[in-house]
């Protein structure tokens, strides 16, 4: 009588786990929230979003918000992240930096 071997099928299946983790979190962005700069609270997304492009507008495209990445948001307010998206690190396992400019 032949003897199963699933040691193999395992260690293929816990390399694809590893490896897709690697892959979604290799170049993913960091978290990014809309906040007041000034007082740091979190504002709903659409006051960072500039609703006229135009080099003419007359206040329509006037944003309130920024863009804060990484961090956390505690009392309604944002900490421990950044207002340069460079500064966070999103970079995952076995993932370089890119140099690009």
């Amino acid at each position: 009588m032949a003897r199963r071997r699933l040691r193999s099928s395992t260690v293929v299946l816990g390399g694809m786990g590893v490896l897709a983790a690697t892959i979604t979190s290799c170049g993913s962005d960091p978290d990014r929230r809309c906040v007041d700069p000034v007082t740091r609270e979190k504002l709903p997304s659409y006051e960072c979003e500039e609703s006229g492009s135009g080099s003419g507008s007359s206040g329509a495209g006037t944003v309130r918000g920024v863009y804060y990445y990484g961090g956390r948001v505690n009392d309604g307010k944002v900490e421990d992240g950044s207002f340069d998206k460079k500064a966070v690190d999103s970079g995952g396992f076995g993932c370089s930096g890119s140099g690009g400019g």
